[in-house]
């Protein structure tokens, strides 16, 4: 795989919280679309920011060669990772990506959030 530090976009870590939603993987799409996907999976970084249940997420071109996309992100809530989703600009990006992709992302229930040197 390459690296690709340089195309991450990460929403800043906000406040610690307990009781939060982790959803990480992978997608993958046509290699030749997986920069599009990634452009337009960035555009809805600002949706989710302006969501005050957002602690992270990030969109990164993982291979190029292989169409694989990681998915990051940290949620306080169901119900701020719901009306995430229900945005109109997330809605038309899963409608229009959906049938495309191979989606490897899964959630994860996160409890007990600590330093990773703890």
């Amino acid at each position: 795989m390459e690296n690709t530090s340089s195309v991450t976009s990460v929403a800043p870590l906000r406040q610690p919280t307990t009781n939060t939603l982790i959803i990480a993987g992978r997608v993958y799409v046509d290699p030749a679309e997986v920069e599009e996907l990634v452009a337009e999976a960035r555009q809805t970084i600002p949706l989710a920011l302006a969501n005050p249940g957002c602690l992270l997420l990030s969109f990164t071109l993982d291979d190029r060669a292989a169409g694989s996309m990681l998915v990051l992100e940290h949620w306080r809530s169901q119900q701020a990772l719901d009306a995430h989703l229900a945005q109109p600009a997330v809605i038309a990006l899963f409608t229009k990506w959906g049938g495309k992709m191979k989606n490897e992302v899964r959630k994860f229930d996160a409890h007990n959030e600590r330093s990773p040197r703890e």
